[in-house]
């Protein structure tokens, strides 16, 4: 089955204090790639990670670039261990540089440091409050668009993260999201609550991330892709080098289509699932959109069991 493997790689929002120390304890090629992040970076993002402060590692500049080291550590840990021999990969917004990385497509320092500069473009984008995102449950995508139809009132808000399992997130000016959130109550969702984020990620308020990024994104070389990419911004698998940066630089401002994008697995061929590094987010998407897939999380040592188990 290992053949037939998808891996998943958690965005932001997957960081915990801590996250990555067990794994540089237990495993030297885990401890290497916090050693090369920290060269890239040049300053201690392992320090970040292993003890925070969380204040700090909540950033948005931050947070990226830690959850795709946490993330390579974990799938290098993996590539060691077992036999692992995955067929496609995806991750959920900045989880795409890390199944980017994954692929061969980036060098792990090159996708750090981008991560880290599009981070804090995103956060510089939009003034602190004056955006936000909220998560609505129990709509259909559909529905959720018709809820920012009737919210917007000359502001913005529109779907932001198709997660799947009836969990769309919105994105937009604050006071259009929280009038969304009112709205999707009365339209009968079963939750709808604002959420506690730095800015509206991918949605139009980003265009000046979206631009700065271009500029960041220009002189990165892109290698050939060793395994098929599900993209967010499109959700249809690809392996084409050309495609990489036009699609990062989309995804800024474009809705993530993660329930299209694990709809893809079965015809690819995957038929179980891996996700690597923090949290375990993912697998409970999936979980709500195939159940019928078996999972598993990898991003502590403890962990290495279940994803043996899933291999054999």
């Amino acid at each position: 089955m290992s053949h037939r493997l998808a891996l998943l790689f958690p965005g932001q929002g997957a960081q915990t204090v801590g996250m990555g120390e067990t794994l540089t304890q237990q495993f030297a090629v885990a401890a290497e790639v916090f050693s090369e992040a920290d060269e890239a970076l040049q300053f201690k993002l392992s320090a970040l990670c292993f003890a925070g402060p969380e204040d700090d590692l909540r950033l948005t500049a931050n947070a990226q670039p830690a959850i795709l080291a946490t993330s390579i550590a974990a799938l290098r840990v993996l590539e060691h261990e077992t036999d692992l021999r995955p067929g496609c990969v995806a991750g959920h917004s900045l989880g795409e540089y890390t199944a980017l990385v994954a692929a061969g497509a980036l060098s792990f320092a090159d996708a750090l440091r981008t991560v880290r500069e599009r981070g804090r473009l995103m956060q510089e984008a939009v003034p602190a409050g004056v955006g936000s995102m909220a998560a609505l449950m129990g709509l259909s995508p559909q529905a959720v668009a018709e809820v920012c139809q009737e919210a917007a009132q000359g502001q913005l808000v529109s779907p932001a993260n198709i997660n799947g399992g009836a969990q769309v997130v919105v994105a937009g000016h604050a006071e259009a999201v929280r009038r969304a959130v009112e709205v999707a109550k009365t339209r009968g969702a079963k939750r709808a609550l604002e959420l506690a984020v730095s800015a509206p990620f991918h949605c139009d308020l980003m265009a000046p991330a979206a631009d700065g990024l271009r500029q960041v994104l220009a002189p990165l070389a892109v290698q050939p892709l060793s395994l098929v990419l599900i993209p967010n911004v499109t959700a249809q698998p690809h392996q084409d080098p050309d495609q990489v940066k036009p699609l990062l630089f989309q995804q800024v401002t474009a809705p993530v289509r993660w329930e299209e994008s694990m709809h893809q697995l079965r015809p690819l061929g995957c038929q179980a699932a891996v996700e690597i590094g923090p949290g375990r987010v993912l697998s409970g998407l999936l979980k709500r959109i195939d159940s019928d897939i078996p999972r598993a999380s990898f991003g502590e040592p403890g962990h290495l069991g279940a994803v043996q188990g899933l291999l054999a």
